[in-house]
C-alpha cells in the first residue's frame, strides 16, 4: 500500500481567458506558470519574506486547481485560467523579475496542506487593497513582514496554525485521473479503488446511491450497482460501466460535496488517498501486484520462446526481473527490469491477444488460463461456465466443498465453494476468483 501524494506537474495547460471564453489554450513550464503569475500579482521590492509568503500560496492554489482536475472534471482541456475572476492572473509573454524567480526555483516543489489532508490546500487571496477575501491579503502580507513574521507565520496569520508546507514534492508528468479505458464488472486497481471511495462519500449526500462494502479495488455487483445509479441521478448513460464522461462526473462531484476547492475543506485524509496498487514494482517488492505479474508473464513464456519461463515466488526478485526485461525488450517499452504502469497495460494486451490467437496444439491448454479479469458474484458467461467445470472436478473428490450449478453464473453457491477453497488453502475469504485461485483451482481440479 502507498500513500498517493500530489505530483508537482512539469507542465501546466493555461487557458488564455474565462472558462467559456474563446481563447487559446497553451502549455508551458509549471515554473514558468509560478514566475508569470508571480510577476503579474506581486512587486519585486516587496520584502522577501512576503514574496516567498505569497508564492507558496500561487503555487497551493495552481496545484488545488491541478490535483483536483477542476476544469477537466468539468469537460475543458485546460488545468486552469489566465483569469485573476477565476484563477491567477497570467499575461503570455510578458518578461519575470529575476528574484521572484529566484524564490520559484527554490520552492517550486513545496506547497500549502491544511491539518492532516493531502491535497494541496485552496489558498485563496486577494490584493488587500481594491479587493478582500477571506483568505492571505497581499499587502497586508507586507506589513506582517515588515514586522519580521516569517512566510511560513504569514501563511498561519491567513490560513491557520493548523497549516504547514509539504516539501519536496515529487515532480512529474501530469497524466491525470481517468486512465484512459473504461472500467466495468471484473476489473481491478487504483481507478476501481478511486471510483468506490468517491462513490461512498458522494453516496453521504445522495443516499439513493447503493452503498460499496468493499476495500479491494475489485469492480464487484455493488461497485456496478453503485455508477448505475449515480450515471441515472446525473442523467448519464446508464451503463454501469465507467467512461470518461461518468469517470470525471464522478470526479467533479466528489470534489463538490467535499468543498476541495474551498477554505473550508472537508480535505481527503491519508487513508482516503492510500491506494492498494503501487504504481511501480521492483526487486524486494511482494504483494498482490507481484503474483498477478508472475502469473500473467510465466503464461505468456508458456508460449513464446523470447521471454524466459523462470521459478517464481511472490517476491520480485532476479528471476523476475530477467522475465520482464526481456518483455520489455520485445514489446518496445524501456529496458528497466522495474515493472510500471505502463507494463501493466501491454501485459494485458500481450495476454488478451494470447487467449484469442492459440495454436491449436494448445488447446487442451486455453481452457486452463485465466480470463484477465476478476470473477465475483453477478458475473456470467462462458468464463464463469469454464471455471465451474473445474470446480466441479474439485467437487467430485472434496465432499466439504457445498457445490455448484455449471450454468454459467456466478451465484450464491459457487461463492459459497469458492470461500470454502479460499479458507481451505490460505486465500484470503472474499468469494472472488482472481489468476492465483484460478490457477489453484486447476490445480486441484486435476487430482
Amino acid at each position: 500500500m502507498a500513500v498517493r501524494y500530489p505530483i508537482v506537474p512539469n507542465m501546466v495547460t493555461i487557458h488564455l481567458g474565462a472558462p467559456n471564453e474563446a481563447a487559446r489554450n497553451i502549455t508551458v513550464p509549471f515554473t514558468e506558470y509560478i514566475s508569470n503569475v508571480a510577476s503579474s500579482e506581486l512587486y519585486p521590492t516587496w520584502p522577501s519574506n512576503a514574496l516567498t509568503a505569497n508564492i507558496y500560496a500561487i503555487i497551493s492554489f495552481a496545484m488545488n486547481r491541478i490535483y483536483n482536475e477542476w476544469y477537466r472534471s468539468k469537460g475543458y482541456n485546460f488545468d486552469i485560467t489566465s483569469s485573476s475572476v477565476y484563477d491567477q492572473a497570467y499575461v503570455e509573454n510578458r518578461s519575470t523579475y529575476e528574484n521572484i524567480n529566484n524564490i520559484v526555483e527554490s520552492i517550486f516543489n513545496n506547497y500549502v496542506v491544511k491539518g492532516n489532508q493531502v491535497q494541496p490546500y485552496f489558498t485563496r487571496y486577494c490584493d488587500g487593497r481594491k479587493t478582500t477575501c477571506d483568505g492571505l491579503s497581499q499587502w497586508g502580507s507586507v506589513a506582517l513582514a515588515n514586522q519580521g513574521k516569517s512566510a511560513l507565520d504569514i501563511l498561519k496569520y491567513y490560513y491557520g496554525n493548523d497549516i504547514s508546507i509539504k516539501y519536496n514534492a515529487p515532480v512529474g508528468d501530469n497524466k491525470g485521473g481517468y486512465p484512459g479505458y473504461e472500467i466495468g464488472f471484473g476489473d481491478a486497481g487504483n481507478p476501481v479503488i478511486a471510483i468506490q471511495r468517491d462513490l461512498k462519500r458522494i453516496r453521504q449526500n445522495y443516499p439513493a446511491i447503493p452503498n460499496i462494502t468493499t476495500n479491494l479495488g475489485i469492480y464487484n455487483e455493488e461497485t456496478e450497482a453503485a455508477v448505475k445509479k449515480f450515471q441515472e441521478i446525473f442523467t448519464l448513460p446508464v451503463t454501469g460501466v465507467v467512461n470518461k464522461a461518468t469517470w470525471y462526473k464522478i470526479k467533479y462531484i466528489y470534489t463538490s460535496v467535499k468543498k476541495l476547492s474551498d477554505l473550508y475543506s472537508e480535505g481527503i485524509s491519508k487513508s482516503e488517498a492510500t491506494f492498494l496498487y503501487t504504481d511501480e514494482v521492483k526487486y524486494g517488492d511482494t504483494g498482490i501486484e507481484v503474483q498477478y505479474i508472475h502469473y500473467f508473464l510465466d503464461a505468456i513464456a508458456f508460449l513464446d520462446p523470447d521471454i524466459p519461463r523462470l521459478p517464481t515466488n511472490s517476491i520480485y526478485n532476479n528471476n523476475s526481473i530477467t522475465m520482464v526485461k526481456a518483455f520489455q525488450e520485445k514489446y518496445g517499452l524501456p529496458v528497466t527490469g522495474i515493472f510500471t504502469y505502463s507494463d501493466w497495460n501491454v501485459l494485458r494486451d500481450v495476454y488478451d491477444s494470447l487467449l484469442t490467437t492459440f495454436n491449436s496444439e494448445y488447446k487442451d491448454y486455453i481452457d486452463e488460463l485465466y480470463p484477465d479479469y476478476f470473477l465475483t458474484k453477478g458475473s456470467s458467461g462462458d468464463d464463469v461456465r469454464r471455471f465451474q467445470k473445474f470446480l466441479l472436478a474439485i467437487c467430485r473428490f472434496d465432499k466439504s466443498i457445498p457445490g455448484v450449478r455449471v450454468n454459467g453464473i456466478f451465484d450464491d453457491l459457487t461463492e459459497q465453494s469458492v470461500r470454502k477453497i479460499q479458507k481451505d488453502y490460505g486465500f484470503e475469504i472474499n468469494g472472488i476468483v482472481g489468476p492465483l485461485l484460478w490457477k489453484k483451482v486447476v490445480e486441484l481440479s486435476k487430482r
